[in-house]
Parts: structure tokens; sequence; C-alpha cells
């Protein structure tokens, strides 16, 4: 039958009111053996019912095994005449008759192997810690993928006796922690922080709520959890769902992955601004840009596509990826190398032009509204490369953003109304542009836009080739 509501492992319940005498009894058998037992001076009826028990107790055992191999639990099902709630069950001691036993099973949801699995790919190891038996934790882990071989279980007495360097050394063995108490969850929560993993606990009791706090996620279950887990836990999930917690790690991978994006960007086009006009001064130029012009460049050019990237949808490798390092910075060494890349590039556009078209003759604020423009456009070329470190900006998968793409016409239109409306040219120092020389300063800009894609390129002839896919296997009953 399934499982729920059932009473707590190890204890009892009464089915119906104070006058019921049908009791359930759920757990070990040595836990639930004291309401069992019978008293010598019960009625014939019982007593033939207790020489049934002892001459059945082998096959109670099997049924019990049985039972728990399959993840289920064994419920003992008593006859103990009239009860008073006030005095609890020891009132059953002695004089209690064994009706039968019947098991329970709390079958997983059908995703949940599938989020294990989504965490082991992404480099997160699911443990499991449960009141059930050894036995019954481990069936359940192994349905789920979370025991595999050569992994153990470990129940709360044996690890009462583990030291905790005996713990730490054990750790990446152990699949399933079962029968722990409140204060030995907690140890097992500090045992993996100790050695620098970052660690998530569920749960949902109060007895879960030391290591709720203790660790550096807490998630409480939103509805079954108890208001003193949920206080302690940093997350609720409202859902009671694992596959919800995996969906909500990816989540948060991908916001970091865009948040990185934003910053290379910004780094990228900073540091070129600087090494352009550093340029011009230290070789004698006039300044290539206006004041103004600059600004522009910082708030609407950079403004328009900045938040927008920061809406790019999942690459697909998101939860393939290892788990980031505590403490690793937003500028990594791989980040720079692309700087190192993208910022001579858009430098090198915008200041070669300069020095071309003022050694032509050109005038100077013609000159000056150019150079302007192939800044801008080196800039638009070079979000596109910010989009993905490996995958080419060669396609149209930047439809899938519709809000950078609204970004990168609205900053588009905006430019041709500095250049081109007379209200706006006093303003911002610029003159208009001939249209041949629009395609020129396009061809020009993207410069940066190639360098990117011959570096990526060369990455992904550096990447591993994928395996074929396995074959699925086939589904167990």
């Amino acid at each position: 039958m399934p499982r729920s509501g059932a009473a707590a492992p190890g204890t009892s319940r009464t089915a119906g009111d104070s006058t019921s005498s049908s009791t359930a009894s759920s757990g070990m058998p040595n836990r639930s053996r004291p309401i069992r037992t019978m008293s010598r001076s019960c009625s014939p009826t019982r007593w033939r019912a207790r020489s049934r028990k002892r001459a059945g107790a082998a096959d109670r055992s099997a049924v019990w095994s049985g039972v728990t191999v399959s993840g289920g639990v064994v419920v003992a099902m008593v006859r103990g005449g009239p009860l008073v709630p006030a005095d609890g069950f020891s009132q059953l001691r002695g004089r209690a008759v064994l009706l039968g036993l019947f098991g329970q099973l709390d079958p997983p949801r059908p995703e949940v192997a599938e989020a294990v699995e989504t965490c082991r790919k992404a480099g997160i190891r699911a443990v499991m810690v449960t009141g059930d038996h050894k036995v019954t934790g481990r069936a359940v882990a192994g349905m789920l993928g979370m025991a595999r071989e050569g992994e153990i279980s470990v129940d709360g007495p044996e690890l009462a006796r583990m030291s905790e360097g005996d713990l730490a050394s054990k750790l990446d063995t152990i699949a399933v922690f079962a029968r722990v108490h409140p204060a030995q969850k907690m140890r097992i929560v500090e045992a993996y922080q100790r050695r620098g993993d970052v660690v998530a606990m569920t749960g949902d009791g109060v007895n879960d709520a030391p290591a709720l706090a203790r660790a550096d996620v807490g998630v409480a279950m939103g509805l079954t959890g108890t208001d003193v887990a949920k206080e302690a836990a940093k997350i609720i999930v409202t859902d009671d769902n694992f596959a919800t917690i995996v969906s909500a790690v990816e989540e948060g991978r991908l916001v970091y992955r865009n948040i990185k994006k934003v910053v290379l960007y910004l780094f990228s086009t900073s540091m070129a601004e600087v090494l352009v006009l550093t340029a011009a001064l230290v070789l004698g130029y006039p300044p290539p840009l206006a004041a103004v012009q600059i600004l522009w460049i910082n708030i609407v050019t950079e403004g328009t596509v900045t938040v927008n990237l920061i809406m790019e949808r999942s690459e697909g490798d998101e939860m393939l990826q290892p788990p980031i390092p505590r403490g690793e910075p937003l500028l990594t060494a791989a980040l720079l190398r692309r700087v190192l890349f993208m910022t001579p590039s858009i430098a090198l556009s915008t200041f070669g032009w300069f020095v071309v078209r003022t050694s032509q003759g050109v005038p100077a604020e013609q000159v000056r509204t150019e150079t302007f423009t192939v800044l801008a456009v080196c800039q638009w070329f070079n979000v596109l490369n910010c989009r993905s470190a490996t995958a080419s900006a060669l396609n149209f998968r930047v439809l899938t953003n519709p809000w950078l793409v609204t970004g990168l016409i609205l900053s588009n239109l905006l430019h041709m109304a500095v250049i081109f409306l007379p209200p706006l040219q006093a303003v911002f120092h610029t003159v208009a542009i001939p249209w041949k020389q629009v395609f020129a300063i396009g061809a020009a800009a993207s410069l940066v836009l190639w360098v990117e894609e011959i570096r990526k390129w060369i990455v992904r002839r550096s990447l591993p080739r994928a395996a074929p896919a396995p074959q699925a296997p086939t589904p167990r009953a």
C-alpha cells in the first residue's frame, strides 16, 4: 500500500477512537517487539496466536527483509483491547495480539532519478539522510541512482562509533546515512564543510532544523515542512520536489553566467576606450572623441544592450559544468584571456580608423564622428561575442533573446539620430557621414568579431568530442 501519513519508524499509532482495539506499529522488528509481546495469562485464543507467532518468526523476518530491500516499511497490526490515550502504548505491553504484517511503500517521483543524474553530471553529489532503516534507505537510494557500486550505507550507531577522521575518510563512499538523530545530521553537514564543500541540506521536520541552519543552503519543504524547519532554512520549496531544487540550481548557474557575460562586455569595451584615448595622448594626436560622445557611448550605446544581455537563455550546458569554486572572482583567468583579444581589437579598429582618416586630410569633425561611430559599431559586434564563450555568433540564435535584438535596433536608431539630425549634431559635435563610409566603418569595426570567432573556433577544436549517447536502460518493474 502507498505510504502516506504513516507513523514514523519505530513508533505506533492507534486506529480509531479510545475504545478501538487495533494498533499499527512500524519500524524495525526489534524496536516494535515490546508491544507485540504477549502475556502468558491471556486467553487460549490469544495463546494459540502467540504460539503461531513464535512458529512464524522466521517468516516474519523474511517479510520484513523482503519489504525493506524493496524500499518499503513494515507495519505490524496488533489487537490489545480498549486503550486509554493518556497511558500511551506501554499499556499494550504483555497483552497485544499480532494480527499481521503489511508493507508501506512511498515510491519516489519519476522525475527524481533524472534529477539525481543531472546533479551527478553537474558535479553535485546527492547523499541520502533518512530516518528509515539502513536497508530501506539503501534500496531507495539505489532506485534513484544515489547509491552506486562500492558505496556504503551507515546508520546512527555506526556513525556514533566513527571518529572525525574516519568519517572524513569515508565521506566519498557513504551514499546513505540512516537512523540519525539531529546532532548527527549537523555533524554530517559540518564534516562536508570542513573539507571545503558547499552543502545544501533538505528537510521538513523539527529535527532537521539544526542541520538546515548550519548548512550553506538550507532547503525546507513548503507543503509538509514544519514552521521551525522553514524558519531555519534559507530556501523553501513550495512543491516539495527534489527536481525543483535541481532546476533552481540550473537557473542560478544561468544567471551567474549571464552576469559574467555583462562583466566581460563592460570591462573589455571600457578598457578599449581608455586605450584609444591614451594612445592619442601619448602619440600627440588631438582627442579622437568629444567628452559628450564618450558619455553617449557609456550611457546609451552600452545601456541599451547591457541589461538585455542578462536576459540570455540557457546555452544547454549549464548542468554539464563543474561547480563554481567558493570565492571565485567574476573576472576569472578565462575572462581576462578573452579581454586580451577583445580590447586590443576594438582599440585597433577605432584608433586605426582615426589615424588613417586624419592622415588623409579629412575634416576633424567628420573624423571624430566616424571614429565615434566605429567605436559604437565595435561594441555592437562585441555584445554578440559575449553571448557565448565557445559558440559562434554567426547564426540566428540571437533571435532567441528578443530583448537584445530590440536593444541593438534601438541603439542603431539612436546613433543614426545623433549623426543625421541637426539639433543633435550641435549637441554631440557630429556631422553627417557619407553612406559609402558607413559600410567601410562596419567592415573596420567587425575586426573584434572575426578575432573572437577565430579564438572560439580554436577552442572548439581543442574540446574533446562528445561520446555517443548510451542506450537507455530497460525500465525495471
